[in-house]
């Protein structure tokens, strides 16, 4: 498939899609049971590769940016008690902590800043991959319906076969032992019940010797 129609195919699931949540697959596990027990498509898994790459860097940034914040209001709660002792000491060495904690606190706002817009982006690019993975995973399960159509289809006619081949064995079956019911009561009217079992002993001991 050429990248036109592959693009023309993905704007066409994109319109059908529209308004309905598409779960991140990564962290299905009817997903991971689907595409990770058995042989994936390479990729499918770089593709997954991808998307955990960039779930676990959403997870950080959002670790870091609420580690930064509780830092930056620690320093401002600091920065109020420092305030409360250079007016009861009047000691300009406080002042210095105080220009200290403020440069820390703009250095927590300029990492929140480039943190959050970070952040931004990042929904729309998880969103981008897994959809793209959602694809071929839609894709990669009609592949292997339809081969298991094709099997299924090759298994039903070979057990049609079998089973007009068995009607046909059973039918002669009963044929060969409704023929050799026949045989016997036509011996035993005949010849007599002594007659026949003697001639069954014979018929068993010879076999066996055989």
């Amino acid at each position: 498939m050429g990248k036109k129609d592959k693009k023309s195919k993905e704007e066409a699931y994109k319109n059908a899609l529209q308004g309905k949540k598409i779960p991140i697959l990564t962290l299905d596990n009817k997903w991971h049971q689907l595409f990770t027990q058995t042989k994936t498509m390479p990729e499918i898994k770089r593709l997954s590769d991808e998307l955990n790459e960039l779930l676990k860097k959403q997870g950080k940034l959002n670790t870091d940016i609420k580690g930064i914040r509780n830092l930056k209001k620690k320093l401002m709660d600091e920065i109020v008690t420092l305030r409360d002792e250079a007016i009861q000491t009047n000691h300009s060495d406080i002042e210095d902590k105080i220009d200290q904690h403020k440069k820390l606190i703009q250095d927590c706002n300029d990492k929140l800043d480039a943190y959050q817009d970070e952040l931004l982006d990042l929904p729309t690019e998880i969103e981008q991959i897994n959809f793209r993975l959602m694809v071929l995973s839609m894709e990669a399960c009609y592949e292997r319906i339809a081969v298991n159509e094709a099997d299924i289809q090759e298994i039903s006619e070979w057990i049609s076969e079998v089973r007009i081949e068995l009607k046909k064995k059973l039918i002669r079956k009963q044929e060969m032992e409704q023929d050799n019911h026949e045989l016997y009561s036509y011996m035993h009217d005949i010849f007599g019940a002594d007659v026949v079992d003697l001639f069954d002993l014979h018929m068993r001991l010879e076999k066996n010797d055989n």
